[in-house]
């Protein structure tokens, strides 16, 4: 009897990536072995699943509703048969995870080396950015992120204490073009503002006055995605910046940088760790999850976006 599953880990791969190469990449074989699986499932079920030309890889409809219709199950099997093995030993396995670039420290340091070091059985692969996709169809167990940020079909668990955005510059720019007092007054400042992505809009710097949210639209000489630039501009007097209190606390502390407008920056709730609504989560995410609720003191139950 021919195993009716054969093949579906090939076709939900290169389902995903629409892309034979990174799908080989993902499953650890050759592009021709994900290939010839792919074309055994069609064979066998008498319908092609993907239209392929030398250029694209597109699902059919038929491998569109196969695609809708297999990957919620096949994960929960994934995630049961986890459940089942780490029951006889430690959690196992690799937590692929896609953080944004101002939630890295999350992860970074101790936190990570602790986990490391309590799960020697689990491997970590991390993806920092900030480009918002499905985590889910890329392959990945969970994501960091604010959690303003995350899909509300999500499950989110708070996994750092509150933050705050601050405005800061150096002492320098401060003395020779002074301090503004209130937002509006940034219009009027040399700005280094942050655009993740050439195609989109500068972020818009966010403040709270009397209890209402508003932002400014700054228009900054000098725009980058790297927070590392702008935080070395702002130290060489460039102009003002606006960023995570955390980003900013070494050189706080030690005068080279100052902040302004406090009095418009409170704190907000922080990061949280995302993943699907699933019945049952990988034991590897549970254990990660537990480690941060542990060294955060965050909540211990989840809670749904929206």
């Amino acid at each position: 009897m021919s195993d009716p599953f054969e093949g579906m880990a090939a076709f939900l791969a290169v389902a995903e990536t629409l892309n034979f190469r990174r799908a080989s990449e993902r499953l650890g074989v050759t592009r021709s072995a994900v290939s010839q699986a792919v074309r055994r499932l069609e064979d066998r079920i008498g319908v092609p699943l993907l239209q392929r030309t030398t250029r694209s890889v597109r699902l059919t409809d038929a491998g569109a509703h196969l695609f809708a219709a297999t990957r919620p199950a096949l994960a929960e099997i994934g995630t049961a048969l986890e459940v089942i093995a780490s029951t006889h030993g430690a959690p196992g396995g690799t937590l692929r995870l896609a953080v944004s670039s101002i939630a890295e420290s999350i992860l970074e340091g101790e936190a990570l080396a602790g986990f490391l070091a309590a799960y020697p059985s689990v491997g970590v692969d991390i993806l920092v950015t900030d480009e918002e996709f499905d985590i889910v169809a890329a392959g990945f167990d969970a994501g960091v992120r604010l959690g303003e940020a995350i899909e509300q079909d999500m499950i989110a668990v708070p996994v750092s204490a509150p933050q705050r955005q601050l405005v800061v510059a150096s002492p320098t720019y401060l003395a020779e073009f002074g301090r503004p007092a209130h937002p509006r007054d940034l219009l009027a400042h040399r700005c280094i503002g942050w655009r993740p992505a050439p195609d989109v809009a500068p972020y818009r710097w966010e403040f709270t006055e009397d209890g209402r949210d508003f932002d400014i639209a700054v228009n900054p000489r000098v725009a980058t995605n790297d927070m590392g630039m702008m935080v070395r501009l702002a130290l060489a007097g460039a102009g003002l910046t606006c960023g995570m209190e955390e980003t900013f606390r070494p050189h706080l502390e030690r005068g080279a940088l100052e902040a302004v407008l406090e009095a418009f920056c409170p704190p907000f709730a922080g990061f949280h760790l995302y993943y699907p609504s699933r019945r049952t989560v990988p034991p590897r995410l549970r254990a990660l999850i537990d480690h941060l609720r542990a060294r955060n003191g965050a909540s211990p139950r989840a809670s749904r976006q929206g």
